[in-house]
């Protein structure tokens, strides 16, 4: 189905979402259209926000939004969708577009397994009507479908359009780039050198697909690596659990920009704790680059300053291999609360592949380490 048929048939013209690959037609679509605009369009932080943003639209306007994400959002979503907008609540309406990633009988990575059957059931289950919308889908079945979702929207209730794989097409090309020099790789391998055998908690998306075939270019061992292939957000949280429970042994977690926005909340609980031994090194593009490249907020603030805000002791910004090297090294042997964030370039090899692990040999070969140390 065309994506600009989509758009059409819906009518709406305000979306907030959090960018996903199943949906980069329309996420091409948006930012062709509108770019990032308040009025129009926003790429939230996480979906209950995007949810959130939906519903002071439709307060202040009347009209119908539309909240875009991943089906792993769902997560995010369950809690607004269910306490803000349901109409046993608010009753405000919001159109859903969900991307399906995981769907049964359809082969994809290991954190989309489980949430892909349960996609549909999680949004039945909380009230929200369903249509899905694969490659063979009519645009006269949307257009039924969106007629009969006009009936539960007018009564404050909510409707979801789940896309299978390949389900939209005909997107503008649009072409994301930042000012940054160094390559996230090139930063992973200077964080590899440096951090020895020490482990190390990756955040989703490229950042641990590439640490995972660093390792295995030079030869070393996955142990000393948990990849946190889904659950975005999370892996700071992950690597102060571990950190506070092995103080005598140096941790370290490589974020992204994105990540840290998802669940912001993770560096105020950080820097309350303040583990010494937690080295948190965020890889700042500016970009939801794993899913297509449509840009986070992350160019607009200092992230540096909120760490210190949050009570993280020492946090600096580096643009260079020279002043990431010395930094690394810096926070390396100063034994306290440390985070780095490095400014880095959107791309990657075209060739960059996936772990040839499966998550629970990652999560068994990574507790084993951590019982040597």
């Amino acid at each position: 189905m065309r994506v600009e048929k989509l758009v059409e048939i819906i009518g709406s013209d305000f979306y907030a979402g959090v960018p996903d690959s199943q949906l980069k037609a329309l996420c091409n679509y948006l930012m062709d259209k509108y770019g990032i605009d308040p009025l129009h369009h926003v790429i939230g932080a996480n979906e209950g926000n995007c949810a959130a943003l939906a519903a002071g639209f439709h307060l202040a306007t009347g009209k119908i939004p539309v909240v875009y994400m991943q089906n792993s959002g769902e997560g995010n979503v369950i809690n607004p969708a269910a306490s803000l907008l349901n109409d046993q609540v608010y009753a405000i309406p919001v159109i859903f577009i969900v991307g399906w990633r995981g769907e049964p009988g359809i082969h994809d990575e290991p954190q989309h397994i489980y949430q892909g059957e349960v996609t549909v059931k999680l949004l039945e289950d909380m009230g929200i009507a369903t249509f899905i919308i694969g490659k063979e889908t009519g645009d006269d079945e949307v257009f039924a479908a969106m007629e009969e979702f006009k009936k539960v929207l007018a009564v404050g209730k909510n409707a979801a359009f789940i896309i299978r794989r390949g389900a939209l097409t005909d997107a503008p090309k649009v072409e994301y780039r930042n000012s940054g020099v160094m390559a996230r790789e090139e930063i992973l391998r200077h964080i590899v050198k440096m951090s020895g055998r020490d482990p190390i908690v990756s955040t989703t998306g490229k950042a641990s697909r590439e640490l995972f075939e660093i390792r295995a270019a030079n030869g070393q061992s996955h142990k000393y690596d948990f990849l946190t292939v889904g659950s975005m957000g999370h892996s700071s949280s992950i690597a102060l659990g571990v950190a506070v429970n092995k103080p005598k042994q140096r941790i370290w977690c490589v974020d992204g920009d994105g990540a840290v926005l998802m669940h912001m909340g993770a560096m105020a609980v950080i820097g309350a704790n303040k583990p010494e031994n937690l080295i948190h090194v965020v890889i700042n593009n500016g970009a939801h680059e794993t899913v297509g490249g449509m840009p986070t907020v992350a160019d607009s603030i200092d992230l540096t300053a909120i760490a210190k805000a949050c009570g993280y002791p020492n946090a600096v910004c580096v643009e260079n291999c020279e002043d990431l090297n010395k930094e690394l090294e810096a926070a390396k042997n100063r034994h306290e609360l440390s985070m780095i964030e490095v400014k880095c370039a959107i791309g990657a090899r075209e060739d960059l592949g996936r772990p040839t692990t499966t998550a629970l040999e990652n999560k068994q070969n990574f507790m084993e380490y951590l019982k040597t140390l």
